[in-house]
């Protein structure tokens, strides 16, 4: 399996388990300890703590960008686009994607977190389209 592959399962088990350990926890411990009910978590209310509702965005996040990593994958491995810049890159934006969760839900949102939280987005989109056009580019050369 190639790396930007590896990175794919990876990425989508970071998002499941960004999911179990905030979002899930947050409900389930409140649900177990009779502080909640099932019924009450409503997907069009605010509700919750500041915490709780920055994990709901930072998995929100992760659902957002996962299919998009999954389609250049996907045009990465039809076109047999290889090299080690591209497995890097691959890596390069799991660790953003996770760096970027991880001080979205962290630390308290200063203008410094934030804007360090934006930068590990702005990685991960230029991972995904510098990785993609390499896929556009080598499926344009191979129909001409």
């Amino acid at each position: 399996m190639s790396v930007p592959v590896w990175v794919l399962l990876l990425f989508a088990a970071w998002t499941l388990l960004l999911l179990f350990l905030t979002v899930g926890y947050f409900r389930w411990s409140r649900i177990l300890t009779g502080r909640a009910t099932i019924r009450e978590w409503r997907p069009d209310q605010d509700q919750g703590t500041d915490w709780y509702r920055r994990a709901m965005r930072a998995h929100a996040n992760c659902l957002e960008n996962l299919p998009i990593y999954t389609v250049v994958v996907i045009a990465l491995l039809v076109t047999d686009a290889k090299g080690q810049w591209l497995d890097g890159l691959a890596i390069v934006l799991l660790v953003a994607r996770i760096a970027q969760s991880v001080l979205h839900i962290g630390p308290t949102q200063t203008e410094f977190v934030a804007g360090v939280r934006f930068g590990f987005y702005a990685i991960q989109i230029a991972c995904m389209i510098i990785m993609g056009s390499w896929a556009a580019t080598i499926a344009l050369a191979r129909s001409q």
